[in-house]
């Protein structure tokens, strides 16, 4: 092969490299832009839409949900909010915090909390953040209380053998303890923070369902209620479901015709399709490489992939 002939093919493989790259970066721009573009959909960032947030389980402070929350309050295409709740309650700080980031969407839109199966103590402390609160007839709700639990240990520690000796600074140090039953003094102690709290949880009740304190305390003995009896004693506005929200969301100027979107916590997969997609593009165009989760892994991307006091209903145990 002459000189000639040898630089042109080398020119020609520059310019072939040239324009594989930038097809790739086009594709990449493209599919980048296409996934943000689905994903702020999914979210609901792109079309007016009444927003649909899950709470279920053990409610906690959860951080992820009230940033979930905080967005869906300053998102001007969220026209409402439904809260579905599922859940036995939880720490009371976590519920105070989510019931706080609810009424600050309910200052800006229409917000229903919707009881499905169970929404008691710090469940029923989050659905009472809601202008409107419906459940249906065999929902369980109610529990509205403070509770303090800890561990004996003592008589198992007496049977291996092994005993704990402690020096403290004061008798109320580290009290109650596991390691021994607790004195009237950490009782007492316990028992002023337990019904501070509760206090409270009970005023927070009166003032949002429109009780006297004293109803109020009628209705927070730890007693749970149906979805039917918790109407008759005013702890919810109305029974129903999906059309019985839609209906009150109408009276509030929320269109029927708006869809429901969930907004839901970003799944830790929900990354994997676009570098695969992107992977099989480059290998069309002739580019050799590897972006696979395993070999983003292999790069330190393990991260991209990551994602006190209770108020809690307790068969059993419900104060």
């Amino acid at each position: 092969m002459d000189q000639m002939a040898y630089a042109d093919r080398r020119r020609l493989r520059r310019k072939l490299t040239f324009w594989r790259i930038a097809a790739f970066v086009l594709v990449v721009a493209i599919g980048f832009a296409l996934y943000r573009f689905a994903a702020g959909d999914q979210q609901g960032t792109v079309r007016p839409h009444v927003a649909r947030v899950e709470i279920s389980g053990m409610i906690t402070d959860n951080t992820e949900l009230l940033e979930r929350l905080d967005r869906i309050a300053s998102n001007d295409q969220v026209k409402a909010v439904i809260i579905s709740i599922t859940s036995p309650g939880g720490t009371t700080y976590g519920g105070e915090r989510i019931f706080k980031a609810i009424r600050a969407i309910s200052e800006k839109k229409p917000v229903v909390s919707d009881i499905r199966t169970l929404a008691a103590s710090a469940g029923y402390m989050v659905a009472s953040a809601g202008d409107m609160i419906i459940a249906g007839e065999s929902s369980i709700t109610g529990s509205i209380g403070v509770i303090f639990q800890y561990p004996q240990v003592e008589e198992l520690m007496k049977k291996l053998g092994v005993s704990l000796e402690a020096i403290k600074s004061t008798p109320l140090k580290a009290e109650p303890s596991p390691f021994h039953p607790a004195s009237e003094e950490a009782k007492t102690m316990i028992r002023s923070m337990i019904m501070d709290s509760y206090d409270w949880f009970v005023d927070l009740v009166a003032e949002r369902r429109g009780l006297s304190r004293e109803e109020t305390l009628k209705l927070a003995d730890g007693s749970i209620f149906t979805g039917r009896q918790a109407l008759k004693v005013k702890l919810i506005d109305q029974l129903g479901g999906e059309k019985e929200i839609r209906n009150w969301l109408d009276t509030k100027g929320v269109s029927k015709n708006l869809p429901v979107l969930d907004w839901k916590k970003k799944d830790e997969g929900s990354l994997l399709p676009f570098p695969l997609a992107i992977s099989y593009f480059a290998r069309l165009l002739g580019i050799d490489t590897d972006l696979s989760p395993e070999a983003m892994r292999q790069w330190g991307g393990d991260k991209l992939f990551l994602d006190g006091l209770v108020s809690v209903w307790q068969v059993g145990s419900d104060r």
